[in-house]
């Protein structure tokens, strides 16, 4: 977890302030206090206090332990004089973790003695985190957690650029290196390195060591507290040669080959013979006074033979010792030299702590050195060890804590708790009942537009029908042939036209002019040209209709901006271009698309009444009860209203959660202080939204080295696809990397990771925007049809709500969330725009013919 990358790495030194460490790992518990300084010369202070790990500690339960850490820093920073200040920690843990965080880790395994109970598989910062709040007078906040061997490579790190391993040599024993991100696959990302802990104690518990363990080994192992398991640790460690070393003795003087054969009490004696002991005896001048005097302290009487002899075993075992660690930390330095492709490599640090004294040293360096020959290798002591280590992460940590905190204040207004989506719920509710009633729907801003669709498929519509859809930048024509009875079945053919942006933006009748071109090309590619068909015209635009067949402009949206169209019944002008291309068509319905996809889906399903596009814009229709619209006369029976929706929240009721992201897109777009809410939801704004909170961010240094490129200064660059792509859930960071690459956008995988988040919590907000929506359009339903529970089908089309991997399913959590009495089946709409408007167009003629008869 602990990463290399800009602003990451020691070696920077452009941290300065206090940090707190505490160092659980051996016989001894150490808190520190670490100054570092700005200075220039990246130096820093380090104040320490040991306390004692006590047995009943590390063999009795884990509040015990976590409450005696928390006791001694207490008391430590007290002896400080730190107990007004809030400071960050680090937590050196020197056991085997699983860390998916710099401040989380899960313990898996207990070593060195320690058998604490209730703490293996549990997330040891959270029990350091619950310790010290039963604290009331400190203020700490535990930001990372290192362990020893990391704090180690970190110390020389802050001194030595060149520094990428780590090595602790002592109680106990592990190695951590730098490893290119690249072949770590348990972690996301490509770029850069990140320190690996190996945790090689662990070394040879699979048996690949058993051909070297000797029966001392073995014994050894059977009488310590994890039999079968850190072989490798207990070869090699402080914390066993002593032991190993009675073990060997033991067995020569039953043997007879020392100590006349007299087996004392302090051989039989486990633990007796320590490392002290044995560093002491292999002492060359004065080893063998030294070696006399232990074994007489230890009720031994040796002979001088006797002395050699045991001096001897010393040696022995503290040699295999040296040469068993060099070899592994020769395969660490063979890797990081295959890694960098070089013939040579120069690496740097190491800590010993005290075993031999120099001699274990120097085999140490001479068995590395001789192992591997082309890699200068160059050992530094650690000065403080992974106490000064961990502070070191700890400021790296408490930095990229405060970029995180200015990242979470960008994105925290797309955070809407529950609360918020219900006054959403609400307001979208009364808003419906404005729209709905005579005296405010003039001023509502969700307009409710009868549509004078008055009835969904009953299975015995059929003919040929015609059906245009304007709704894009793309122009559809469609042949629809529907069957009834038993072979009831749609068949379509369609083709589709561009609309070029100077149409778009042109005048009406170069508009209409353009789309009646493209009819007659259809029609003349299909065979079907000069045939009267019936024709229903999807026109996704907002229009206030007087019949099925009239439908005039309230106002453009998604682009298009066609002028001499606002206010002018859109048939008239279309039957107008119609009549300059000197033929007939029989246009019975102009239809918007979300009713079409309701009618689509009503054509499948008789219980779907509520049409839904999630797409490039958004919107809802529903069947509305005759007697509730005061706009239309008569009281009888059903009509489908066309919300328009989008424009929820122009009179200025959702404005306390826009954020400035928001308004920013707003003031950038062809119609400001329109369309407020579908620019909050809509596939044609959310990449927009993105590519603006981008901009916010690389200002602030948080993201893309803080340059901001000419691609991101470039508006609509952010494609909303572009979201759908980079918060699937198969795509890792190298391809989210790929597609920034494609946007112009030189990226790290921590600006992936940002990126990645920033996509997900603007496409997230305007799910749940969206199903606050259709909550209140579920919940006027209900109490319409006056039932305790509802039971509905909705229809819902859009490339946001298809394409997205995660758009439909927190739209439908939010919906259950917020409409818990309405039990709602989302069926997706094949082609709502084509075929429902031949579907409308077929349901209109049959009404129509029943009317008639």
């Amino acid at each position: 977890v602990v990463r290399e990358g800009p602003g990451l790495w020691p070696s920077h030194g452009t941290w300065k302030g206090d940090f707190l460490a505490v160092d659980l790992g051996g016989s001894q518990f150490r808190a520190h206090q670490v100054k570092v300084f700005a200075d220039g010369k990246q130096s820093s202070q380090l104040e320490s206090k040991v306390y004692p790990t006590p047995k009943e500690v590390t063999e009795g339960n884990g509040a015990e332990l976590f409450d005696y850490i928390a006791d001694c820093l207490s008391d430590f920073m007290e002896t400080k004089n730190l107990k007004h200040k809030k400071l960050p920690l680090g937590f050196t843990f020197s056991f085997p973790c699983k860390q998916t965080k710099l401040e989380e880790g899960v313990l898996l395994a207990w070593t060195k003695h320690f058998k604490v109970r209730g703490v293996q598989d549990t997330d040891v910062v959270s029990s350091l985190r619950r310790a010290l709040q039963k604290h009331k007078d400190i203020d700490v906040d535990v930001l990372a957690l290192v362990n020893d061997t990391v704090g180690t490579m970190m110390t020389c790190g802050y001194d030595d650029q060149r520094c990428e391993v780590g090595l602790i040599i002592g109680t106990g024993t592990n190695a951590c290196y730098m490893e290119e991100m690249r072949h770590i696959s348990l972690v996301e990302g490509d770029e850069g390195r990140m320190c690996i802990n190996t945790e090689w104690g662990a070394f040879g518990d699979d048996g690949a060591l058993d051909d070297l363990r000797t029966e001392f080994d073995r014994e050894l192992d059977l009488g310590s507290l994890n039999p079968g398991k850190q072989l490798f640790e207990k070869m090699i460690s402080s914390l066993y040669l002593g032991e190993l070393v009675r073990l060997i003795l033991l067995k020569m003087t039953k043997e007879g080959l020392l100590f006349n054969g007299k087996v004392s009490t302090s051989l039989l004696t486990k633990g007796k013979i320590e490392m002290k002991h044995v560093s002491a005896m292999e002492k060359d001048k004065e080893g063998l006074s030294n070696t006399k005097e232990i074994l007489t302290d230890l009720n031994l009487f040796p002979s001088e033979e006797d002395c050699v002899a045991v001096q001897h075993v010393c040696t022995i075992v503290s040699f295999r010792s040296a040469n068993l660690c060099a070899a592994a930390l020769a395969a660490i330095l063979t890797r990081l030299r295959e890694n960098k492709k070089l013939q040579g490599c120069r690496q740097a640090c190491e800590r010993l702590r005290k075993l031999s004294a120099c001699r274990y040293a120097g085999r140490l360096h001479k068995a590395v050195r001789r192992l591997v020959p082309t890699c200068d290798v160059r050992f530094v002591l650690s000065a403080g060890g992974s106490g000064r280590g961990a502070a070191l992460v700890t400021a790296v940590a408490h930095r990229l804590a405060a970029q995180r905190r200015r990242l979470h204040a960008a994105l925290s207004p797309f955070l809407l708790p529950l609360a918020v989506l219900r006054d959403v719920r609400d307001s979208m509710r009364a808003e419906l009942e404005y729209g709905l009633k005579r005296e405010t729907q003039g001023k509502a801003t969700v307009k409710m537009l009868p549509t004078y669709v008055c009835g969904t498929p009953d299975g015995t519509e059929k003919g040929k029908f015609l059906a245009l859809d304007l709704g894009g930048t793309n122009f559809r024509v469609l042949l629809v042939k529907i069957k009834s009875g038993r072979r009831r079945s749609v068949q379509m053919y369609n083709k589709i036209f561009a609309i070029p942006l100077e149409i778009m933006q042109g005048t009406g009748e170069e508009l209409f002019d353009h789309i009646v071109q493209c009819i007659a090309d259809f029609l003349e590619y299909m065979g079907i040209k000069g045939a009267r068909l019936p024709l229903g015209f999807t026109f996704s635009f907002p229009c206030r209709q007087a019949s099925i067949d009239k439908g005039t402009l309230v106002g453009w949206t998604k682009g298009f901006k066609a002028t001499d169209c606002e206010g002018e019944d859109v048939v008239d002008m279309l039957r107008e271009a119609i009549r300059r291309r000197n033929f007939d068509l029989d246009i019975v319905a102009v239809v918007n698309d979300t009713v079409g996809t309701m009618m689509t889906c009503g054509y499948e399903d008789p219980n779907c009444e509520i049409g839904l596009i999630a797409g490039t814009g958004s919107n809802v229709c529903y069947m509305e009860d005759m007697k509730n619209i005061e706009i239309v006369e008569g009281n009888e029976g059903k009509m489908c209203i066309n919300t328009e929706w989008g424009a929820f929240g122009d009179n200025g009721c959702i404005d306390h959660i826009r954020t400035k992201y928001d308004r920013e897109v707003d003031e950038g777009s062809l119609n400001p202080g329109k369309q407020r809410y579908e620019k909050m939801t809509s596939g044609m704004y959310l990449g927009e939204i993105v590519r603006q909170i981008l901009i916010d961010l690389t200002k602030q240094g948080l993201l893309f080295r803080g340059q901001i490129s000419e691609s991101l200064r470039k508006r609509g660059i952010f494609e909303t696809k572009f979201l759908s792509q980079i918060e699937s859930d198969r795509l890792a960071l190298l391809q989210v990397r790929r597609v920034l690459r494609q946007l112009g956008l030189d990226s790290t995988c921590d600006d992936s990771i940002i990126v990645k988040e920033v996509c997900g919590v603007v496409s997230t907000r305007a799910a749940r925007l969206c199903g606050a929506g259709l909550a209140a359009v579920l919940e006027k339903k209900r109490e319409n049809r006056g039932v305790e529970r509802l039971q509905i089908t909705v229809g819902v089309d859009g490339t946001l709500y298809k394409l997205h991997p995660h758009f439909s399913r927190v739209l439908q959590e939010t919906v259950k969330e917020l409409a818990p009495q309405c039990d709602v089946t989302f069926m997706l709409s094949e082609d709502g725009s084509g075929k429902g408007a031949a579907l409308i167009t077929a349901v209109a003629k049959r009404l129509h013919n029943v009317g008639q008869k």
